[in-house]
């Protein structure tokens, strides 16, 4: 089952990430056929698979109607990375999902927070403001229970508490 939806009212956001997943669904799915049809619950139902008992109420989607341009691919890529920026959170998988080669730039160096790290001979206020926007950076990818998220370490270097060596912290 790809998506579910129970008679609610999706904003704006969730008509443009419905949108996006469509278009991600008609070129990863190249000529595969995609079903709509509605379960006992009253849920519809999108998919490219039909369970036996929903075969004769479903209803064959024409996915080639709902392609996207090049650019309105890029355009829904990069407004749901904004949105995603903008609440704080990782994009959805359909907003990191690559261009394909032709629209694709080369990539850039990724660059983790700190650039540099602790050695040997790192002074203490220099650990510390290290330590310092390690933490910065692994904030937005902290989750509830303490846990972090994976992707963090792709964009963030972890520097160990300075505060063993070089005591507690002081303004």
């Amino acid at each position: 089952m790809l998506v579910q939806r129970k008679g609610m009212n999706m904003g704006k956001v969730g008509q443009g990430l419905l949108g996006v997943l469509v278009a991600c669904l008609a070129l990863g799915a190249g000529a595969t056929d995609i079903y709509r049809w509605v379960d006992e619950n009253g849920r519809t139902h999108l998919s490219d698979v039909v369970p036996e008992r929903y075969r004769e109420s479903a209803t064959r989607i024409d996915s080639r109607s709902h392609e996207l341009t090049p650019d309105q691919q890029r355009e829904a890529r990069e407004r749901a990375a904004r949105d995603a920026e903008r609440a704080g959170r990782t994009p959805p998988v359909a907003a990191q999902a690559p261009l394909p080669p032709a629209l694709s730039a080369p990539p850039a160096a990724v660059v983790k927070r700190p650039a540099q790290t602790v050695t040997e001979s790192t002074d203490c206020a220099t650990w510390w403001r290290l330590y310092q926007e390690s933490q910065e950076c692994f904030g937005p990818f902290r989750l509830v229970g303490g846990g972090i998220k994976p992707e963090a370490f792709e964009h963030c270097n972890e520097i160990p508490s300075p505060e063993l060596r070089c005591g507690p912290y002081r303004h």
